[in-house]
């Protein structure tokens, strides 16, 4: 089970006790954010891409979308999501409960610069139904990124930088 993998991972940083489970959904950033009474931005979406043949986690902000120049520019190829079967088997999450905790081995995490606006993020745990609530450093040190990246757009604008540094 993928929550409990999760909390395997987060219990090495006494985390595990902060994993907040819901009775409703928690599988969209619209739901996450209703289910922690919180804004959509502040929901920390784990996508999952395919690059040379391998899975990668990058993890942003809830109100931001992956501008595809950028990510070229950053991985050296077009973005590709992973289909809901590739993400099971290559990430080791089902799609809704993705988070950077409990991953298959060798899964690289990245994080993108969208998150640096917020005080803190609530990523998912495992489930459908799950989340937490981590700061910035929190969330680098527990989810161990190659690096911190910036992939992605407001989605009404185009340039997410201007937004917050």
């Amino acid at each position: 089970m993928s929550l409990e993998k999760a909390r395997e991972h987060l219990k090495k940083w006494n985390k595990n006790a902060e994993i907040q489970e819901f009775e409703v959904s928690s599988a969209t950033v619209a739901l996450a954010a209703r289910a922690l009474n919180t804004d959509e931005a502040r929901i920390a979406k784990s996508l999952s891409f395919k690059i040379d043949k391998r899975g990668v986690l990058i993890v942003v902000a809830g109100d931001v979308k992956v501008d595809n120049r950028k990510f070229k520019d950053e991985f050296n190829c077009k973005a590709a999501m992973l289909s809901p079967e590739e993400v099971h088997e290559m990430i080791g999450h089902e799609i809704g409960g993705v988070c950077p905790f409990g991953v298959k081995e060798g899964i690289e995490v990245y994080l993108d610069i969208s998150l640096k606006r917020f005080d803190t993020v609530y990523p998912a745990c495992g489930s459908t139904n799950s989340a937490i609530q981590l700061n910035c450093d929190e969330l680098e040190e527990i989810s161990k990124p190659r690096k911190w990246v910036d992939v992605c757009k407001m989605k009404e604008s185009g340039n997410l930088v201007e937004k917050f540094v």
